[in-house]
């Protein structure tokens, strides 16, 4: 096992904030209810520490299934044991089908970038409950229960409120987390998928099931306009077995950072 550091825990964003510093934005609502969807947002501006918020008891008080953002986690914890040698590290494929772009031998940072669960399940089983446990409690990652090693942050197990998410990938920007900084930034390279003259726009999706049946959709991550980082999180839930969560958080996502005036490399 590599060198490994203790963390204190993630910092709670809104509890550090004073309430002037915090602006409930009703005017975001419309871009939930358009797209028939529930659910919570937040965008921290570093420069200023203003939060901007819809949902903020939400945003603030419950914890849900991370879902695929735990792959941010799940891919730290593999390089910084030695279980991920680098994102060019392949797992070989296991012959079921599944989805498409998952069913074929993948890198972690192919892996990482299409979301591919059977991928980082045999991370996690690599890693192991007690390892995993280990960093669980160092990073105080939500309720850190994990369940069944290869589905904990899937099955409702494993829980985390939405500011715990901003919180984490705050630090990972600043690359403030107890792991390597080159790990952190590996993972950093991994999560930019917009790259222009205007904005840089990086993020992790999450998309399962709560315990009721209900989808529920995350993103977390943030944007960059003239070298300036706003740190976001998205988290939006449906009763619609057919909602096209991919599409929807995105459309919700991209609607509210364009009303807050983001993409014209303005801000």
């Amino acid at each position: 096992m590599k060198k490994v550091f203790l963390f204190s825990g993630v910092l709670f964003l809104f509890l550090a904030c004073g309430r002037d510093n915090v602006k409930e934005d009703k005017s975001l609502a419309k871009y939930f209810t358009d797209n028939h969807v529930n659910g919570c947002f937040a965008l921290l501006d570093n420069g200023t520490g203003r939060f901007t918020v819809h949902n903020l008891a939400m945003y603030r008080d419950s914890n849900y299934l991370p879902a695929s953002t735990f792959k941010i986690v799940n891919s730290l914890i593999g390089l910084q044991t030695g279980v991920i040698t680098n994102d060019s590290m392949v797992i070989k494929w296991d012959g079921i089908k599944r989805r498409p772009a998952w069913d074929k031998d993948l890198t972690m940072y192919e892996a990482f970038r299409v979301s591919a669960v059977p991928y980082y399940q045999e991370v996690a089983r690599r890693i192991g409950t007690q390892q995993m446990q280990f960093w669980l409690d160092s990073l105080q990652y939500g309720n850190k229960v994990i369940s069944k090693i290869d589905s904990f942050w899937l099955d409702n197990s494993l829980k985390i409120t939405a500011d715990e998410e901003l919180g984490l990938v705050k630090k990972l920007y600043f690359d403030q987390l107890p792991f390597f900084k080159s790990y952190q930034e590996m993972v950093k390279r991994t999560m930019l998928f917009e790259n222009n003259t205007n904005y840089r726009l990086s993020y992790k999706t999450g998309w399962a099931y709560l315990e009721n049946g209900n989808n529920i959709g995350w993103m977390v991550g943030w944007i960059e306009e003239n070298q300036h980082p706003y740190f976001f999180v998205l988290n939006v839930q449906s009763a619609n077995k057919n909602i096209d969560m991919p599409a929807v958080r995105m459309k919700v996502l991209r609607g509210i950072l364009k009303e807050l005036g983001f993409f014209n490399g303005k801000k």
